[in-house]
């Protein structure tokens, strides 16, 4: 009887064996095959609280070529969406509503299904965005001066400022060496070039760029003629929280209406609070080089965290047809062991010695 017992359970290992291999390299094809493409969510409407029928959702590669549209989809009734492509690398999601265009990375790794996309409504008017904080650096040298601003608005409401007939941001740059250049961060998110255009106003200009609920960074950098000691005027065209003139290590800043800040530790520059809407400063003196603790805070930090590589996942067949192959290898090695024990065992401890 053991012996009758012992055959068929051979036999059945025979099989279980040939079933394995013919699924290994199934298996190997599934490892490697993409996964089933499928970007999917809902848009939903901030200033509503509603999911957002008719927004544009448009899925884009981050190549060398910069971003590049691949496919896009309309929200439906319910808000949503579904993107039939591939996801391998980093892509981003460019939701466009009532005029404005909102980001959604997504990371090698990252999920790609049940999503939610924020919008809001848009409006010409400010709203709730106000500066909270306006800065600017004065760096005189060889006859030309080199200003940069920062503008930092807070939207605290629901609704998005956009306006492009007018522009957002209006600044004032008096005599310029060349055009402006102009940097916008949207609420975490990169910063990224933002088209500025001169106004009807001397010397005013305009930047086109939403400013969305959140906080919303301005970077300008522009050259005018200049000369040492002379008197530089300038206009604040915003309604600042705060306003600071900056002056670095080594240059001299005086005019009315300034508040001395004190220095900055890292930089040792000089900062200065402004009350009122206009200043007229003098610069003296040569711009210092930076301190080496400063120069070192500059430098790449080695000893941060390091680019992780992010394996593929798993696809779910696979981890099933895997515990089958395992389960029936199990099923057949326990059947030949209670047909017959000692010699499995025997067996095992042989090929153990070779």
């Amino acid at each position: 009887m053991k012996t009758g017992l012992t055959h068929v359970a051979q036999t059945f290992m025979s099989a279980a064996s040939r079933f394995v291999s013919t699924l290994l390299p199934l298996f190997a094809l599934l490892l490697t095959s993409p996964l089933p493409a499928a970007v999917t969510g809902t848009v939903i409407n901030r200033t509503t609280g509603q999911p957002q029928p008719g927004a544009t959702v448009g899925f884009n590669n981050l190549g060398q070529n910069g971003i590049e549209l691949i496919d896009q989809a309309k929200s439906d009734a319910q808000g949503h969406f579904t993107i039939n492509q591939e996801v391998q690398g980093p892509h981003l999601l460019r939701t466009a509503f009532d005029g404005v265009t909102y980001n959604h990375m997504l990371p090698p790794g990252s999920p790609t299904t049940g999503l939610t996309l924020e919008v809001f409504n848009a409006s010409k008017e400010p709203g709730s965005a106000k500066v909270s904080k306006h800065m600017l650096l004065f760096e005189p040298a060889g006859g030309q001066m080199v200003v940069n601003e920062t503008y930092v608005y807070a939207n605290d409401g629901k609704t998005a400022w956009d306006d492009p007939d007018r522009g957002t941001l209006h600044f004032y740059a008096p005599k310029l060496s060349g055009k402006p250049t102009v940097t916008a961060s949207a609420p975490g998110g990169m910063p990224i070039p933002a088209p500025v255009n001169k106004t009807a106003k001397p010397d005013v200009y305009a930047v086109n760029f939403s400013v969305k609920p959140g906080e919303t960074r301005f970077d300008l950098t522009y050259s005018v003629p200049y000369t040492e000691g002379a008197p530089y005027q300038g206009k604040i065209l915003t309604d600042d929280g705060d306003t600071y003139l900056i002056a670095p290590n080594g240059i001299t800043l005086q005019g009315a209406n300034l508040k001395d800040m004190g220095t900055e530790p890292r930089t040792q520059a000089h900062i200065y609070g402004l009350s009122g809407t206009s200043y007229q400063i003098q610069l003296t003196g040569t711009e210092a080089a930076a301190p080496a603790d400063a120069a070192a805070a500059d430098q790449p930090d080695n000893s941060g965290p390091q680019i992780e590589q992010i394996m593929p996942r798993v696809n779910r067949m696979t981890v099933g047809i895997l515990a089958l192959a395992l389960g029936i290898l199990a099923l057949g090695f326990a059947v030949l062991y209670r047909a017959n024990p000692a010699g499995v065992l025997k067996e095992s401890n042989e090929r153990g010695r070779h």
